[in-house]
């Protein structure tokens, strides 16, 4: 076995990467025929006619209906962007506490919460709104919408943020045990700035999660014109359901490309940041700033 291999995989042989290049090119032309075929099905209802996508070329299309709807998706996705990534990391946090006091509750709100589905949780926002606040009707439906995915979406960034710092390795911790810090202390100077670059994936996999629910707040309980909602005039004005459709995917489509690009360079200037050796040298560095505060608070004497 080479040096490059490991334990847990082997290079295909030739029988093997035969068999990997067939499903391969079975795959490819299983893609293109459900490609062609819808394709096909909508040539014959007219859905590609240029009549149909005409409306797209026009800015008044993009500036009554799409624009606006597209401002309030990005407006809804950013405040809960912005509330639900302290909460869950609070909530994170409080799941890994040795006080039973602060765990045992803290669980079963992530449990409780990460069990309601998303638009459950948005209707009962809306409804606890018009009920029991005096929150201006115009305004209600982004207020239940943010609601609803900081409720949900923060509980499951809790769990993100648990496993990223358990997955941390226990030296960590240790050592900065050794050198005096406080469990407060070595969770924000040393575990949590480390865990968020092993975090970064599924942080943006649940980031892209809250900009697509936030079509959910569409429908007609909450009534926020988000841009799905607010592309809905035009089928009626156009008939063109289908186009409208793709239109929306589209910009979806880049929105969620501009986040994964966006989430790809901060963990490449973050990995170029952390090029410490292994092992309690994360822990000395951030230990350095911690002490040396220490020092100037008490006159430089420990």
């Amino acid at each position: 076995m080479s040096s490059t291999q490991t334990v847990l995989y082997d290079i295909p042989g030739p029988k093997a990467r035969a068999r990997n290049w067939l499903y391969s090119v079975l795959f490819v032309l299983v893609l293109a025929l459900v490609v062609y075929l819808v394709y096909t099905g909508f040539d014959e209802k007219g859905q590609w006619a240029g009549a149909l996508w005409k409306p797209f070329v026009d800015g008044a299309t993009w500036t009554q209906f799409l624009l606006p709807g597209l401002l309030n998706t990005l407006k809804a996705a950013g405040l809960s962007i912005v509330i639900a990534l302290p909460i869950g990391a609070l909530l994170g946090i409080g799941r890994l506490s040795e006080h039973k006091w602060i765990r045992l509750p803290v669980s079963w709100i992530v449990e409780f919460f990460r069990a309601i589905p998303v638009l459950l949780l948005m209707v009962f926002a809306a409804a606890f709104y018009a009920y029991y606040t005096g929150i201006d009707s115009e305004i209600r439906p982004l207020f239940a919408a943010v609601t609803g995915l900081v409720l949900y979406n923060g509980s499951v960034l809790a769990e993100v943020f648990r496993a990223g710092i358990l997955a941390l390795p226990k030296g960590q911790a240790e050592a900065s045990s050794a050198l005096g810090l406080r469990k407060t202390q070595t969770m924000i100077n040393v575990l949590l700035p480390q865990a968020v670059t092993l975090m970064l994936p599924a942080l943006v996999s649940q980031l892209v999660v809250i900009l697509k629910d936030t079509a959910l707040a569409g429908q007609l309980t909450i009534g926020f014109d988000e841009l799905i909602r607010a592309s809905g005039p035009l089928t009626g004005l156009y008939s063109n359901t289908i186009p409208t459709l793709i239109v929306v995917a589209i910009i979806f489509i880049v929105l969620n490309l501009l986040l994964t690009q966006f989430a790809r360079w901060l963990e490449n200037k973050l990995a170029r940041r952390k090029k410490a050796p292994k092992g309690a040298a994360p822990v000395m560095a951030a230990t350095a700033n911690v002490v040396l505060t220490r020092d100037d608070a008490s006159g430089g004497a420990l």
